[in-house]
């Protein structure tokens, strides 16, 4: 059988989700306590890779079982289990051709700045105390919508055979004194998320002007585009499937 595991994962004192070699990963904490628990080697395929420091509100994965799962009590064993970092939100059983990371149709990041000094949300938000001009930044968000070659944001060296992305939403909010970016798209080039942030601060700077972000764009070329944020703001906050509403 497969199943779809909905989790959350706060991300500070992990090297990303996908598991590598001498490093801590949250795909590696959940894959050792699943096969714990289920007394079997347990693999799991994660509907995207965060990079390291990265959160997730919401995240999927999908793994294979001989076993029937009784959700409720086995989301609770999870959790039992589990570091506090690592919270489980449901279990649920798929067709065995879903696919957590094929399968999802668009994916929604946030990232959150904070402009006050505060010790209670540094640790998940940056602080950047510098007077940014938020309506040049939502002006520049309208341009995303214009383009689907993201290369320009794009981490070098990466293994993708494509650079092209569709941008669904892009917008900042100021929330008291944090200023929160969200943007949607059906899928993300690595560091694509913080690149686009780094490059709007830029514009809320004034180092820069909105059109320039055209130029960038069409430049394709990731040292033209703004510094990389720090990856403690943002947040992987939701996973859309076409079969959403039968997994809620």
């Amino acid at each position: 059988m497969r199943y779809f595991i909905e989790f959350a994962y706060n991300g500070k004192n992990f090297h990303g989700f996908q598991s590598q070699p001498d490093a801590s990963s949250v795909q590696e904490t959940l894959e050792k306590a699943l096969s714990t628990l289920f007394r079997e080697k347990i693999a799991i395929v994660g509907a995207g890779r965060t990079d390291s420091g990265v959160h997730a509100k919401q995240m999927f994965a999908h793994f294979d079982t001989e076993q029937a799962l009784d959700s409720n009590y086995w989301t609770h064993k999870l959790n039992s289990f589990l570091p506090p970092s690592i919270v489980i939100f449901k279990i649920i059983p798929v067709n065995l051709d879903a696919h957590a990371r094929f399968d999802a149709t668009s994916r929604t990041y946030e990232y959150y700045m904070h402009s006050f000094k505060d010790a209670f949300i540094t640790d998940g938000s940056w602080y950047h105390s510098h007077q940014l001009d938020l309506d040049k930044m939502n002006e520049a968000c309208a341009i995303l919508f214009e383009y689907n070659d993201f290369e320009c944001f794009s981490k070098v060296h990466t293994d993708v055979n494509t650079f092209i992305c569709k941008i669904s939403e892009a917008h900042w909010k100021q929330v008291g004194n944090q200023l929160i970016f969200t943007i949607t798209a059906d899928r993300f080039l690595r560091n694509m998320v913080r690149a686009i942030v780094g490059t709007m601060v830029n514009i809320g700077l004034g180092k820069i002007n909105v059109s320039d972000l055209r130029t960038i764009i069409e430049s394709k070329n990731r040292g033209k585009a703004g510094f990389s944020v720090p990856a403690h703001g943002l947040y992987l906050v939701n996973v859309r499937y076409p079969y959403i509403e039968d997994i809620k």
